[in-house]
């Protein structure tokens, strides 16, 4: 069939007009760069000298931390021996064949939810280990109504006082709230291998000596003082004792080398700097990882250093309104929580179940969600389990109210950003420029109420 005759162009092609035209271009954009709200909302403090050491009073009260569980089966469920120095009677002890052998002592009760685990006023026989579950502590009130003391879970321990006490009894009941395994230690295996280690039973009795010295509701060795007296009474002297072994903190590093070929960085630079727009980019990658680390590192990172007693659960399970007022009456001047977006989320649907509305406020012109008037901040790093469960945090901030305080160290070498420096190193051979960026960096909690932590936050949503 012949063809139709194609009609002659009257104008420019597009695709030849463009070879004349400057293309407009972005900066490379990067789809990693997060608010990074911590960083903006911590106080820095300038280390000059590379280290940070909170010194503290002395404090004689020992803290509880959690016992550590090795599960090698359905059936087979087992202290790891090391962390028996978290109950406060062991804590500092250091013969390992003693921790083994009343590790080996524990054995394991299953119980279904709702089922009574201890009841309050019945003798403390035995000291417990949750290995899996949760427990929900429950009192007597005045009046004969139940009062909810609070929640434990995996690798707390309670019934501790049978290994410094003659004939305790349970303050309170434990009840299950979910299916639960529970390792127990019956009292007179422990006096058995106290009985047979001298050091065991010298270590528990400087314990119980240090419960006898004077200090105040946080455990800080007490100063004496005379108040509200008449007359003309001798007043005693007194001091304030100082921690002897107070914590460091040591600036960590964050480091890459960037490599830029000479050729790019002297005809590629128009209109905008090769160089620049690599730093640009690889400074953002180091703050996303220097945030990471300030809320991840075992070392000093904020979840893994905030102490145990200012650690909380959930009640149900997710979020509720309930549950942050908890978390923010434990300390005083709480200035911000950090949350994953999902926790967030799921504390804006419980809030939507009762009814409630969050309010916002603004911090440097941007409006950000609050919990009585807390701004609450997103943090997506803050990890979630394979359970989908995470935490939420709340710090109070700060020297001056004995709070949270980023650190580094300002005035480096080629420094290009606070805490941050880049230092030409060479050209190789291939022509390739070399540049060290580096970034310094740690966190401190002056004293243990200026972090707190909710755990275990069910951030799954419900099927409708």
């Amino acid at each position: 069939m012949p063809t139709e005759p194609t009609q002659p162009r009257l104008s420019l092609d597009t695709q030849a007009a463009r070879n004349l035209a400057t293309t407009l271009k972005t900066r490379p954009q990067m789809q990693a760069i997060s608010t990074r709200w911590l960083l903006r909302m911590l106080p820095w403090v300038d280390v000059r000298g590379g280290t940070y050491r909170v010194n503290r009073r002395l404090t004689h009260r020992v803290g509880r931390g959690r016992v550590g569980v090795a599960q090698g089966g359905a059936d087979d469920v087992r202290i790891v021996p090391e962390t028996l120095t978290e109950i406060p009677a062991l804590r500092g002890f250091g013969d390992a064949g003693v921790l083994t052998a009343i590790a080996g002592t524990f054995a394991a009760r299953d119980y279904r939810p709702g089922e009574i685990v201890v009841r309050a006023g019945d003798p403390v026989t035995e000291t417990c280990v949750i290995a899996h579950g949760r427990l929900e502590r429950v009192a007597t009130g005045k009046y004969g109504n139940d009062q909810f003391l609070g929640v434990i879970a995996d690798g707390d321990q309670f019934g501790d006082e049978v290994l410094t006490q003659e004939d305790p009894r349970w303050p309170c009941t434990y009840r299950a709230t979910t299916a639960c395994t529970v390792l127990a230690s019956p009292r007179e295996e422990f006096r058995r291998i106290s009985a047979g280690s001298p050091a065991l039973r010298e270590h528990v009795g400087r314990y119980l000596d240090s419960l006898r010295e004077p200090v105040n509701r946080r455990g800080e060795a007490a100063v004496s003082l005379a108040a509200g007296h008449t007359g003309e009474p001798v007043i005693g002297g007194t001091f304030v004792d100082y921690d002897l072994r107070p914590r460091e903190y040591e600036l960590s590093v964050a480091q890459t080398i960037l490599r830029v070929h000479t050729r790019v960085a002297d005809l590629y630079n128009d209109p905008m700097n090769q160089i620049q727009e690599q730093l640009r980019l690889t400074i953002h990658e180091l703050r996303e990882r220097e945030e990471w680390e300030l809320i991840n590192n075992r070392e000093f990172g904020l979840l893994h250093n905030t102490d145990y007693d200012q650690r909380v659960y959930t009640w149900s399970g997710p979020p509720t309104p309930d549950d942050l007022d908890d978390l923010i009456s434990m300390r005083r001047k709480t200035r911000l929580l950090l949350a994953h977006p999902k926790a967030i989320a799921a504390f804006f649907r419980e809030c939507n179940k009762r009814g409630l509305v969050v309010g916002s406020t603004d911090v440097d012109g941007h409006e950000v969600p609050a919990w009585r008037g807390i701004p609450i901040f997103p943090c997506g790093k803050i990890p979630i389990s394979g359970e989908r469960t995470t935490s939420i945090l709340a710090l109070r901030t700060g020297e001056d109210d004995q709070g949270v305080v980023g650190l580094h160290q300002t005035g480096l070498p080629e420094e290009y950003e606070p805490g941050l420096n880049v230092r030409f190193m060479d050209i190789n051979p291939q022509a390739v420029m070399s540049y060290l960026v580096s970034a310094y960096y740690s966190v401190a909690v002056l004293v243990p109420d200026a972090i707190g932590i909710l755990e275990d936050v069910d951030i799954a949503a419900p099927r409708s």
